[in-house]
């Protein structure tokens, strides 16, 4: 299937290991220009030159996410450097698990702060890729434990708040054709990853919360990545304020 994704210009949040490489390489895959950035230099720099070895223009930079100032600066910089932006994919996430106020305050500043900051900043080349080719894209990674709830976190509440917000933005921007999706992973199992911590750490509570899911497995980035690019590309233009669950049925949820 085309997606239509060659020669456009993506930019992605935390874009240099889990989902948001996979997101980056599949984009830079479908032959779309990629800008990523994350805050280990040395990371940032290898990734780039892998996603160049594709064939594709790419760049990135060295960022603190929870400094909007930085953030907002750096969004520009890589869409003047693409020569615009068709898509932005917020991806960071703080992982803080905690009740207490350090915690919220951690995803709040990176997680909701974070994804709008970015956006603010991409606005402008995103209405007018959206005015010039008729579709541009905002994606969001959340959770499905924006719905689930075994312990009061502020890490739930604040991907809720994700979603909550996608829903605003794309009945705003649908008449420009500024799309703006959410996709939900379960659980996502790569290395380094708070899945492969947990299975190191504690591997009972790792096959305890393996057992839950019908399909026995986490999710891979690629299959998070997978979902992401199609609802980010002009092959899904008519598809907007959705919260695309991508966790195997761990959730019970049924999604009217």
């Amino acid at each position: 299937m085309d997606l239509h994704l060659k020669g456009k210009n993506a930019v992605i949040l935390g874009g240099t290991r889990g989902i948001g490489r996979a997101i980056a390489d599949t984009l830079a895959a479908e032959g779309a220009n990629v800008a990523i950035c994350a805050r280990n230099a040395d990371q940032v720099k290898d990734t780039v030159a892998a996603l160049r070895d594709k064939g594709v223009k790419a760049t990135g930079g060295a960022v603190d996410i929870m400094d909007g100032a930085a953030l907002k600066a750096w969004v520009a910089k890589a869409g003047d450097e693409l020569g615009g932006i068709d898509i932005l994919v917020s991806n960071a996430g703080a992982m803080a698990q905690g009740g207490d106020p350090a915690s919220w305050e951690a995803n709040f500043k990176l997680d909701v702060l974070g994804m709008v900051n970015a956006f603010d900043a991409a606005k402008p080349y995103l209405e007018k890729a959206a005015t010039k080719n008729g579709d541009a894209a905002f994606t969001i990674i959340s959770s499905v434990s924006a719905a689930e709830s075994d312990n009061a976190s502020s890490y739930g509440p604040i991907k809720a708040a994700l979603i909550h917000y996608a829903k605003g933005l794309a009945r705003q921007y649908a008449k420009i054709n500024l799309r703006t999706n959410v996709v939900s992973p379960g659980m996502v199992y790569f290395e380094g990853g708070v899945w492969h911590q947990v299975e190191k750490g504690m591997p009972d509570f790792f096959k305890q919360a393996l057992a839950r899911n019908p399909t026995g497995r986490c999710a891979t980035p690629q299959d998070i990545a997978n979902a992401a690019v199609f609802l980010s590309s002009p092959a899904s233009s008519y598809t907007t304020g959705i919260n695309l669950l991508v966790d195997g049925t761990i959730s019970r949820r049924v999604n009217f």
